[in-house]
Parts: structure tokens; C-alpha cells; sequence
């Protein structure tokens, strides 16, 4: 329905959690080399239990391969917290693809400025500085399906 991708994630429990997320929404989970992990780790088949081989998993071994695999870009949203647009007022549609960084580092720069009026972001107050990569995945995943609600019906 979506497609998830995190460029260079660097804590398998995350991404382990979000390819449960991914299973559990019928939704592709990209990653985007280099790894912070192996994806046969531990940890990660832990986070993602038996769910794992039921995952649609696309592996780009880096971001040019990614992007030169998706010419139309028009359908990318960039989660970052260096916009002051939030994700629910965006209109999300099936097949979107939406876009976080490493847990560290976040997006690159110069994804961030190529593709500025794309981006969006998690409203917190000002005492926090970031959320937990899986939370902020579900989050923006769950109210593009609440968009679109109907076309996900015929999935469960």
C-alpha cells in the first residue's frame, strides 16, 4: 500500500520494528546501504520475530541506486525535523513513498534542499529534540492509511 524507506538506519530494533510495521500494513520497506547493522542480526530477527520473511523488503546498496530506480519523485515525502510542515497536512496517497533518515544523522542536506517542499514533520514540543525512528514511521504511516482507509479495508 506504502513504501517505507530508511536511509542508512543504524539500530536494528528499529528497523526490525518497522518491518513488523511494514507486514502489518501491507507496506515495501526499503533500506538504503550502508547499514549500521547486518540484516541477519540478531536483534533485528528479534524486533521483527517471525515477521520477517513475510516482509516485502527492497535492499538499494545506496541512496544514487535508490533514486535512480525512482525516477518520479513527485510521490516522496521527507521526514525530517527541519520543516515546520506538518505530516497531516499533507495529502497522502497508495503507492507514496515515505522517507526517514539514520537515527543519527537524520536525512542528507542536500536530499533535504532537493527536495524541500517534500519534506514534513512530527510537531513536538520544544523540550524534545527527535522521536524514535519506528514511532515517527508509524506515526506518518498510520495517517496515510487513515487517508485512505477505504482502498485499505480490502486488505485485512
Amino acid at each position: 500500500m506504502f513504501n517505507i524507506v530508511l536511509v542508512t538506519p543504524q539500530i536494528p530494533n528499529n528497523t526490525g520494528a518497522i518491518g513488523r510495521l511494514c507486514v502489518n500494513t501491507a507496506s515495501t520497506l526499503h533500506l538504503v546501504k550502508p547499514l549500521g547493522f547486518d540484516i541477519g542480526e540478531k536483534a533485528l530477527r528479534r524486533a521483527g520475530m517471525d515477521y520477517w520473511h513475510k516482509l516485502d523488503l527492497q535492499v538499494w546498496e545506496s541512496l544514487d541506486d535508490f533514486l535512480e530506480a525512482h525516477p518520479n519523485r513527485e510521490r516522496f515525502f521527507l521526514a525530517t525535523t527541519k520543516t515546520d510542515r506538518p505530516y497531516f497536512d499533507i495529502q497522502f496517497r497508495q503507492g507514496d513513498y515515505l522517507i526517514f533518515g539514520s537515527e543519527t544523522s537524520g536525512l542528507p542536506a542536500k536530499m533535504l534542499e532537493s527536495f524541500g517542499e517534500q519534506t514534513l514533520t512530527i510537531p513536538m514540543a520544544k523540550e524534545g529534540r527527535s522521536l524514535n525512528l519506528a514511532i515517527s514511521t508509524g506515526i506518518i504511516l498510520y495517517e496515510a492509511i487513515k487517508q485512505n482507509f477505504d482502498a485499505y479495508k480490502e486488505l485485512m
